[in-house]
């Protein structure tokens, strides 16, 4: 009964203009190795070696996969909250309710208050954060003062899921 799952959630970034850089870039290193390494002409004024372009270019596309890797998940149980920011976080971080002072659902801005989306560390004792699109998200406050931040694009389900058990505590 503990193990149940009463909330579940998974996002990943969805931010178009940040796909739209990674596409562009990744798109101007395969064009550039079509020109330079499969057509034979230069890439630009001071094109770099072959090998160097070869390898920019893989580089590029890594970076591409990791981003459409991450992902955050969250679970809440009756023992507590499950979350995980993959690939960082392998397995599941587990708060249980006893360590918990506070816990709602509250809007916040990603921007100022912790310099964006992804692990972030919020500034001037916000805490921390993790995020991957949205400005609403589920605040935590532990009784040794700490905080995280867990955004969250289901807010009216995840307070009345803490609503439902009893752990909405503002």
């Amino acid at each position: 009964m503990n193990k149940e799952v009463l909330f579940t959630e998974r996002q990943r970034f969805n931010q178009w203009w940040l796909w739209l850089i990674l596409l562009g870039i990744n798109g101007l290193f395969i064009f550039g190795v079509y020109k330079q390494v499969l057509g034979g002409q230069q890439f630009g004024d001071k094109p770099m070696s072959n090998e160097g372009l070869l390898f920019a270019t893989g580089l590029t596309i890594m970076l591409t996969v990791l981003f459409i890797n991450f992902r955050l998940e969250t679970q809440i149980k009756r023992d507590g909250i499950y979350v995980r920011f993959f690939p960082f976080h392998f397995s599941y971080k587990h708060f249980t309710w006893d360590k918990i002072s506070k816990s709602f659902v509250r809007k916040y801005r990603p921007l100022s208050e912790y310099g964006g989306w992804g692990l972030r560390l919020g500034l001037f004792g916000k805490g921390k954060a993790y995020n991957v699109s949205g400005d609403k998200g589920l605040q935590l406050e532990f009784t040794d003062h700490n905080r995280l931040l867990i955004g969250t694009n289901k807010p009216e389900e995840l307070t009345a899921t803490l609503e439902e058990i009893g752990q909405l505590r503002t």
